[in-house]
């Protein structure tokens, strides 16, 4: 049994978007009692990752972590000037897979999946593909 779920998220500001609540909908509409859920971004200016829910300075510091890691340089030659926001994207990927258990996703206690926005603004779109075994 396979079942895909198409979302959409407007995002205002560069930053890490919590879709943890998507996921879970998805799992649960899927009646999947076992398998495995794969969340993709088709973008290539936003990302999808797994981190930490509970202290948001986390993420703050996850932010701010990849704006050094990938600062804006006026070298970059891409002519919509967004090559950082390519960089970023690139480093934390375009999907994750999380075990599906017991109808629910595996995630640890401090987990959340998060879309992660590198050109703002813009309305995203996600997948969520939930697979039985």
């Amino acid at each position: 049994m396979m079942t895909l779920y198409t979302y959409t998220l407007s995002t205002p500001k560069e930053g890490f978007y919590n879709i943890t609540s998507q996921l879970n909908e998805a799992v649960a509409k899927s009646g999947i009692v076992s398998g495995c859920a794969i969340v993709f971004c088709p973008h290539t200016t936003a990302g999808i990752t797994i981190n930490e829910n509970s202290d948001p300075d986390v993420v703050y510091d996850m932010m701010m972590g990849l704006r050094e890691a990938y600062p804006d340089r006026q070298a970059f030659r891409h002519v919509e000037g967004n090559s950082a926001a390519h960089l970023k994207a690139s480093a934390l990927g375009a999907g994750v897979t999380v075990i599906i258990e017991n109808s629910r996703p595996l995630l640890g206690t401090w987990q959340a999946v998060y879309l992660c926005e590198f050109d703002p603004p813009r309305n995203r779109k996600f997948y969520v593909k939930a697979v039985g075994v």
